[in-house]
């Protein structure tokens, strides 16, 4: 006789993965207020100075790609805006072939031949 699934413990999952969320987000206050207090209020890459109006769009970037590497020193953070942080994450996939390796996934993926039969109707209608 073969046993029931068992049903996952939602309220355990909720309270785990609320923990986590809440674990990252003191991490994430804590190296950005330091970095924000360390730093001028200036984009790294493009220069773009920032106001206590619009600071939310400067954020801190790990130049190891490494969020869990925050030296007390600041040694591993550069201050860039939304856009300079995207395109330096862009270029940081570009290097290792992240993106790419998700594209030829996503190729490998397709069960359907849209076109398959595109070769009979051209021979037919010509």
């Amino acid at each position: 006789m073969a046993t029931p699934p068992r049903q996952p413990d939602n309220a355990r999952l909720d309270r785990i993965v609320a923990e986590a969320r809440r674990d990252a987000e003191q991490r994430a206050r804590g190296y950005r207020e330091r970095a924000l207090g360390m730093y001028p209020w200036v984009c790294g890459r493009c220069a773009r100075a920032f106001t206590r109006a619009n600071l939310t769009e400067l954020t801190v970037h790990h130049r190891n790609n490494n969020h869990d590497d925050n030296p007390p020193d600041g040694s591993n953070w550069e201050l860039l805006c939304v856009y300079c942080h995207d395109n330096e994450h862009s270029r940081y996939n570009d290097h290792t072939g992240v993106a790419a390796g998700r594209a030829e996934d996503a190729v490998a993926a397709a069960t359907t031949q849209p076109f398959a039969a595109l070769g009979a109707l051209l021979k037919r209608d010509g």
